[in-house]
């Protein structure tokens, strides 16, 4: 009796529970920040003036969500892009140069009050880069500029928390860096920026955006990058659609409008 009596207990407590924990949400209790270089993407950036593109297929998803009150949700995610840089050629090949791969898990936090939220993203992740066959000459039998592949990767917590208003959000963040290889490099990197959607401008469906990230570096020394987005998306603001933007990258190895870390790693060879 004292068993059965439990078990109802227990049954009784997990239907109650059900109100306030959701598993895998169709979105994101944070959304990705929109001019931050690590966020979920699946799609293409053209780098203007040069022979090289930008593929990204990441994924991101909330796997449970719990309500701790009306205002407050936590939850609990998974992490997993691949950065990847290719060449156009004739005969409709691509060649692919490098790749990064990212993968992890994270934590979120939202306080909602009507047209106010804040809260915070806390992440834990891996991301190594790798040169492939692109970037090898098979003419010459050497890898391309004569730099033969090195080992690049890192561990890492990144906590960004952020304050929104209407449709306007700001964040900051401090990355640390756990463990990293080449293990000379420094340790953290503080982030800011901002995104705006202009919810409802045109039409519900049809919404444009920007945004601006700055993130200050450690490698030898301290260098900052800026990423600057401004495009149109298809489709609600917080939820799935199209987007076509502009993006300008500039950083202390190079400027140019795409990002892969694979690529950074020949000018850390230098410094």
């Amino acid at each position: 009796m004292k068993k059965l009596l439990l078990l109802i207990i227990l049954l009784n407590s997990f239907i109650s529970a059900q109100d306030k924990i959701k598993f895998f949400a169709d979105d994101l209790l944070i959304q990705p920040y929109t001019a931050n270089m690590l966020e979920p993407k699946l799609g293409f950036l053209f780098q203007i003036g040069n022979n090289e593109l930008r593929l990204d297929i990441g994924n991101s998803i909330d796997v449970m969500r719990l309500s701790l009150t009306e205002n407050e949700t936590l939850s609990f995610g998974a992490d997993l892009f691949t950065y990847t840089l290719l060449r156009g050629e004739s005969d409709f090949h691509f060649p692919v140069d490098a790749v990064d791969y990212l993968f992890g898990f994270n934590f979120g936090y939202v306080n909602n009050h009507d047209n106010f939220k804040y809260g915070a993203r806390l992440r834990f992740s891996h991301i190594s880069a790798h040169f492939v066959d692109g970037h090898y000459d098979n003419v010459n039998q050497q890898w391309l500029d004569g730099r033969n592949p090195r080992v690049y990767s890192r561990e890492f917590f990144e906590l960004m928390p952020f304050v929104k208003f209407d449709q306007i959000r700001v964040y900051a963040g401090l990355t640390y860096l756990i463990n990293t290889t080449p293990s000379h490099l420094g340790k953290d990197i503080y982030q800011l920026g901002f995104d705006y959607f202009a919810d409802n401008f045109i039409s519900e469906g049809i919404t444009p955006f920007i945004g601006y990230d700055f993130r200050l570096e450690h490698l030898n020394e301290y260098s900052g990058t800026n990423s600057f987005n401004a495009g149109i998306k298809f489709g609600k603001p917080n939820g799935k659609g199209l987007s076509l933007y502009f993006n300008y990258f500039s950083a202390r190895a190079f400027t140019v409008s795409i990002m892969i870390t694979a690529k950074y790693i020949q000018q850390l060879e230098s410094i």
